[in-house]
């Protein structure tokens, strides 16, 4: 992106602010997200991503983007890269998100995939971008609601992103009441705890999931493969060459037949994906 500017224009002002922000900043701060994330910043997130990383600024002690940028590049950067990543995704999410996944799975995905689990067979399930944990715990309630016995079958979760703090976050599992709000009363009652002040879930969901950080854009270090994906309202984030192949890698790792959820606003492609259901993609049986 910053090769793309003029010289005068990478040198005006991005955001006036405490720190100066020009568009050179804006560009390199931009194409190294891209290139650790795939995230692509438009221009229009200049604003958002100024607010953001000025925090850091003030918590490193430096006194412009120049000094900020040089620690990023710098021989110690990968636990900086790291804050800067937690700075600038977003992590909106809460429980039952888009609930319609959950009853699709629930009704028309868990019936065969717990009369799978009881006859000795793998089911496997992998929520990709799994932010502070309400995915992955709520797909867990799901599976138990389902199949009160899955910690004693070979059924288990895979929650992963990109962002180690928000890992962290998730594995440890603290939410507020209004956290647990959308939680329909039932479940609550089976599957979440209190914790203090708050609310955890209950060893029996704890017990389905493995936390690991990874990127999506990178190697995955998985086995086997998935009966079903969650990637919902990531893919918004990555310019369409990167989507397609997310998808397109999506579509290796699931199983015939398994099925990948995305969110409302987005649109899979990929070689054997077929549309099935509201933002739901069906993995077609392989040639041969």
């Amino acid at each position: 992106m910053t090769a793309a500017l003029s010289r005068s224009r990478a040198a005006e002002i991005a955001v006036a602010g405490e720190f100066p922000f020009t568009w050179d900043d804006f560009g390199a701060v931009a194409a190294l997200m891209y290139e650790v994330s795939g995230i692509h910043l438009v221009e229009a997130k200049a604003t958002l991503v100024y607010s953001r990383l000025a925090k850091r600024l003030r918590v490193l002690g430096l006194r412009d983007f120049a000094a900020y940028r040089a620690l990023l590049d710098g021989p110690d950067a990968e636990d900086e890269r790291s804050a800067m990543l937690s700075a600038l995704t977003t992590n909106v999410t809460r429980f039952y998100r888009e609930p319609h996944h959950f009853a699709d799975l629930l009704d028309k995905r868990m019936p065969a995939l717990a009369a799978a689990a009881r006859a000795g067979g793998r089911v496997r399930i992998w929520s990709a971008g799994c932010s502070a944990g309400h995915e992955p715990y709520t797909i867990a309630m799901t599976v138990l609601e389902a199949l009160p016995e899955a910690g004693n079958l070979d059924v288990r979760i895979l929650a992963s992103d990109i962002d180690p703090l928000i890992v962290q976050r998730a594995a440890a599992a603290a939410y507020s009441a209004d956290d647990i709000e959308p939680v329909p009363a039932g479940v609550r009652a089976k599957h979440l705890v209190r914790a203090g002040a708050g609310w955890t879930v209950s060893p029996a969901v704890k017990s389905l999931i493995a936390f690991r950080t990874l990127n999506l854009l990178a190697d995955w270090p998985i086995r086997g493969q998935f009966d079903i994906i969650f990637c919902r309202n990531v893919a918004i984030y990555f310019d369409d060459p990167t989507q397609s192949r997310l998808f397109g890698r999506f579509a290796d790792a699931l199983k015939d037949g398994g099925h990948l959820y995305i969110g409302h606003s987005e649109r899979a492609s990929a070689p054997g994906l077929t549309p099935d259901g509201l933002t739901a993609y069906r993995r077609e049986a392989r040639r041969g």
